[in-house]
């Protein structure tokens, strides 16, 4: 039996950048919090705990904090938690990935321009959250075809289209097209990122081969729910988990590959031993 990984998978360069910037701010002896979890992945943040770094939940805790460095996660934050940082006069280090902070960019200055912003992603997602704080007019979050088809902009509104940089690149064109039909393509602009268009492309190639396929992720990370949609899409026995703990695999001895990919929030080491163990016990 064939065991392979996907040729893109584990940690994207954002999700990188942040968690080593947290661990350097470690070795400082300062208190370090982050706003959210540093990454959507729980083995990662439980080690950084224990290490000392705390997580902030909200607004509201922020606002009790008086001292500490506060890290800006990948995902981003909206335009006023900088502002309450600033105000507070906080030590902050801001770790959002580039490719969220071009859409920040693109966001603000297409509000400015009184265009109504659409965001194709999960509203109730942190990265989501952040985009729609940089827009000072109206923003609609969609994240469906459904949603796209019964969405109906004002007379004469002008509107500007992005998307949250994990979201599904092929729903994503769905959405687009569904909104050039009904003759809306004022501004459209592909802000998934490069990392996430590989990952998928590359997990559904492999799962179109594999016989079992493993989606390693956390449970609340988008992109890792994103590569168990598309897989499991091409493969019947796809299993979506966060840990080794997690793996209760079952073989027939007919299987002859079991493909192997992970989300953006997957460090390589947690990779590795699923790679170690299914080699190793079937």
């Amino acid at each position: 039996m064939e065991v392979r990984l996907a040729q893109c998978a584990g940690f994207c360069f954002g999700v990188k950048r942040a968690v080593d910037q947290v661990y350097e701010l470690v070795k400082t002896g300062k208190a370090i919090y982050t706003y959210g979890p540093i990454v959507h992945n729980e083995a990662v943040v439980r080690d950084l705990e224990k290490k000392g770094v705390r997580v902030i939940e909200g607004r509201e805790e922020l606002e009790a904090l008086s001292s500490g460095c506060v890290v800006i996660r990948a995902h981003g934050v909206p335009r006023s938690i900088y502002e309450l940082l600033e105000r507070k006069k906080l030590e902050y280090v801001d770790a959002t990935c580039p490719f969220v902070k071009r859409i920040h960019r693109i966001v603000e200055r297409e509000s400015a321009e009184d265009r109504h912003i659409i965001v194709i992603g999960n509203a109730g997602h942190p990265e989501v959250e952040g985009i729609v704080g940089w827009c000072s007019g109206p923003v609609t979050v969609l994240e469906s075809p459904e949603e796209a088809l019964s969405y109906t902009p004002a007379k004469g509104e002008k509107i500007c289209l992005v998307s949250q940089t994990t979201f599904n690149y092929n729903k994503f064109q769905h959405i687009v097209e569904i909104f050039q039909k009904k003759g809306y393509n004022d501004s459209v602009v592909n802000t998934i990122c490069n990392a996430t268009e590989e990952r998928q492309r590359s997990a559904k190639a492999l799962a179109a081969e594999a016989d079992v396929m493993i989606v390693i992720g956390g449970k609340h990370s988008s992109n890792s729910r994103k590569l168990y949609e598309i897989c499991s899409g091409v493969c019947a026995n796809t299993y979506f988990i966060q840990t080794l703990d997690d793996l209760h695999l079952d073989l027939p001895k007919a299987v002859r590959l079991v493909g192997i990919t992970a989300g953006a929030s997957t460090p390589n080491k947690l990779i590795e031993e699923v790679q170690n163990y299914v080699r190793i016990n079937f």
